[in-house]
């Protein structure tokens, strides 16, 4: 019922168009369908200005999966994949946490908050893949750790799961972090048990192994985080990028979180709770299970970024702590009802149903249900299709975050000056770029030599623009408006009357 209702929700609800409120999918989108074009992974940009520029395209497995979809379904079918993967997150969650033993209200209620605290972050990108891979790594090792031999073979499953991870989003890093995180809890483990009694020997015994396979698994990780087409480069790349302290302080997604926000504040209710369940639980937490919250709590507070990934880590810490009370007997009730109605059955329909009609435009014969689009409140829609009409020529210079959706208009006709892959553009053109956008001394440099600029039209920048002779305003509307240099102006029949 979860994943029915979560799914629908994301597709047939103006929450399909949030899905699409970031313009970098227009990137992911092209990069795709450039693969499967060529049948070649990028090492050189072709969407920018900048000339033959080695790019490290890290998500490539994820862009071919929604180039391919947006080629046969449109943005239907790219809004469609990331419903479906986030309906699938959230009900495994609930069914983790149910499993462990929670009550059927309580877990609920935590994957509610969960899913609500998660919506900062709810778009079709690549990182709600990680999700699910941080879900399956999280539920293998603390499977492990209940010495039940069957489950601690899947712990072998991790390198096979890494294969894919590395090839669609660099957050596979987290699956170090968690494999890092239980390996010392084993090891705290097997140094803190005596061998005084024989329980504890048996432990220290089976804590001990869990040491060594988890370093052999650990290792195996890594190796299979090498086949990715760029080899050690990769992680290199992405080390740089982690550590760029002009990066990590100037992008937004990377700032703590502003708990003004629902969905902020839905993640500092799940912490708080957290925090109460940890003061009066009687039960005496794992090593894991503590070092597995700090670092939550740490993620979560440190980037907003980090928030959903935070959320599903304390939900399924906190769950199992929480007295079930009389709702036991509730989830035995609701178990049988969900039985009965062959649960697996729903979802495999409702997916093969919304998938259908994503590839039918969105239609169930003359009734549209779905609409999947960039929201041209958001984006400048409108402008981009004068630029496109008026046969403008060159690169197009416009704020990073509209960047991806003039690559997913506009190429190949056009280049971008910039858009949101700040770990390709570097540290110097992001310098270069905030001045320009802030208008401060020196900000001409950057349009030196560029053909057209589309700037949100309350932009300090804006107004500048329109106060120099060099350019002239040749469209607006509420969104966004066109400049081009007073010396090239665009075809005269192609101009609408702005």
């Amino acid at each position: 019922m979860i994943f029915v209702a979560l799914l629908a929700s994301l597709l047939f609800t103006p929450l399909s168009v949030k899905l699409l409120g970031d313009a970098g999918t227009g990137w992911h989108i092209r990069t795709g369908q450039l693969i499967l074009a060529t049948h070649a992974i990028p090492r050189v940009d072709p969407f920018s200005s900048q000339v033959s520029k080695p790019w490290i395209a890290w998500e490539w497995l994820y862009d071919v999966i929604v180039g391919c979809l947006e080629r046969w379904a449109g943005l239907n079918g790219v809004v469609w994949f990331t419903a479906f993967v986030i309906a699938t997150v959230f009900a495994a969650l609930f069914r983790l946490v149910t499993r462990q033993g929670t009550g059927f209200l309580i877990a609920l209620f935590l994957t509610l908050l969960a899913l609500s605290a998660s919506t900062i972050h709810f778009l079709a990108r690549p990182h709600v893949l990680s999700w699910v891979f941080v879900l399956i790594w999280f539920w293998i090792l603390d499977c492990a750790e209940s010495a039940i031999p069957s489950k601690g073979r899947r712990l072998w499953l991790l390198p096979v799961l890494m294969l894919v991870w590395v090839n669609v989003h660099g957050g596979f890093l987290l699956g170090f972090v968690l494999l890092g995180i239980f390996w010392l809890g084993s090891l705290w483990t097997w140094l803190a048990l005596k061998e005084s009694r024989i329980e504890e020997s048996l432990q220290k015994i089976a804590a001990g192994k869990r040491v060594r396979e988890l370093t052999l698994v650990g290792l195996a990780a890594a190796v299979a985080s090498l086949v990715n087409p760029y080899g050690w480069h990769l992680h290199e790349h992405i080390y740089r990028y982690l550590t760029n302290r002009f990066l990590m302080e100037h992008i937004d997604e990377f700032q703590s979180p502003n708990f003004h926000g629902l969905a902020q504040r839905c993640f500092l209710l799940l912490l708080l709770i957290a925090i109460a369940v940890l003061v009066v639980n009687r039960r005496k937490l794992r090593a894991s299970e503590i070092l597995v919250v700090l670092f939550a709590v740490y993620a979560g507070l440190y980037a907003s970024r980090n928030i959903p990934v935070s959320s599903i880590l304390l939900a399924a810490i906190v769950g199992p702590l929480i007295p079930s009370g009389g709702s036991r007997g509730f989830l035995h009730r609701m178990a049988a009802v969900d039985s009965t109605m062959r649960g697996y059955l729903w979802p495999i329909l409702a997916t093969v149903a919304t998938l259908v009609i994503a590839a039918n435009a969105g239609r169930v014969g003359s009734t549209a249900l779905m609409d999947a689009h960039f929201d041209p409140q958001r984006m400048p829609v409108d402008a981009v299709n004068f630029v496109a009409k008026a046969g403008v020529k060159g690169p197009v210079f416009s704020p990073d975050n509209w960047g991806g959706y003039l690559i997913y208009r506009l190429y190949p006709g056009n280049k971008v000056v910039i858009d949101d892959r700040h770990d390709f553009y570097g540290d110097p053109w992001l310098q270069s770029y905030l001045r320009t956008i802030h208008v401060e001394p020196g900000w001409e440099d950057l349009l030196n030599g560029q053909s057209c600029v589309v700037m949100p039209g309350k932009a300090a920048l804006t107004e500048i623009l329109r106060k120099t002779p060099e350019w002239k305003a040749v469209y607006s509307d509420d969104v966004a408006t066109v400049f081009t240099p007073t010396a090239i102006p665009p075809d005269s029949d192609k101009v609408p009357g702005h």
